[in-house]
């Protein structure tokens, strides 16, 4: 294990004292169901590092924005959803780094964005324990708040559902509807694929750990595809 975050702590600039710290990170609940060892898995320091990064980006926002809440509570949001955190992810190339079961390994889970995204959060919360809140709060701007200015230029920071519909609305005098196409998983870890239609027509396709997520990603990949989501 000596050598094996090596390069990782490197490119975050963290140098753990505690690497089975630094490892638990990576584990996914499904490598300890088939693993013979006790090994902890990630959801624990994932819970830990979602209530961190909450924190640093809503004090960071609060601090150097003079706008309203509703404009502060969308731009948090935009910055701290699953698949802005999986996209850090895929930078910092953390899906390297994770313990997966063999299931989970062959559905493609180092692809997955929530499981991305999960692992981010780990990754602060191991930082914040091992390191403190200073370098916890260090990581989180250096890798997560940055983009902050992308999200305002794209106005991605708008609820996808809402412009999706308010597009639809206008154009068509249509409210789309989300019908689910897929689910699987076990009940502990459930995977729905749910498309966004207008009339009959289905404009995208979305993946999330439940319904809701699901239909906001597919709201999303709607407003993509057809280049309605684009700032004019």
């Amino acid at each position: 294990m000596t050598n094996r975050y090596q390069s990782l702590e490197k490119l975050i600039g963290i140098k753990f004292k505690d690497k089975n710290l630094l490892d638990q990170a990576f584990i996914h609940k499904s490598y300890v169901n088939e693993a013979s060892e006790g090994k902890e898995h990630n959801e624990r320091l994932e819970f830990l590092g979602d209530a961190v990064l909450e924190l640093v980006v809503t004090e960071f926002l609060y601090k150097n924005y003079p706008n309203s809440e509703g404009d502060l509570t969308n731009w948090r949001s935009a910055l701290v959803r699953g698949d802005n955190l999986a996209e850090i992810s895929k930078r910092l190339e953390l899906h390297k780094y994770l313990y997966l079961g063999k299931g989970e390994e062959k559905s493609g889970g180092r692809e997955k964005g929530y499981i991305l995204a999960n692992t981010v959060e780990a990754l602060i919360g191991a930082i914040y324990l091992d390191r403190g809140y200073e370098d916890a709060h260090g990581f989180i701007m250096k890798f997560i708040v940055c983009s902050l200015g992308e999200i305002l230029e794209k106005g991605s920071y708008i609820d996808a559902k809402s412009k999706f519909q308010e597009i639809s609305q206008s154009k068509f005098n249509i409210t789309p509807s989300y019908q689910l196409i897929e689910e699987s998983g076990p009940d502990h870890d459930k995977l729905f694929v749910m498309g966004a239609y207008i009339g009959d027509k289905k404009h995208g396709e979305g993946r999330g750990s439940n319904k809701q997520q699901a239909e906001q990603n597919a709201a999303g990949d709607a407003l993509e595809k057809s280049g309605w989501g684009k700032k004019k």
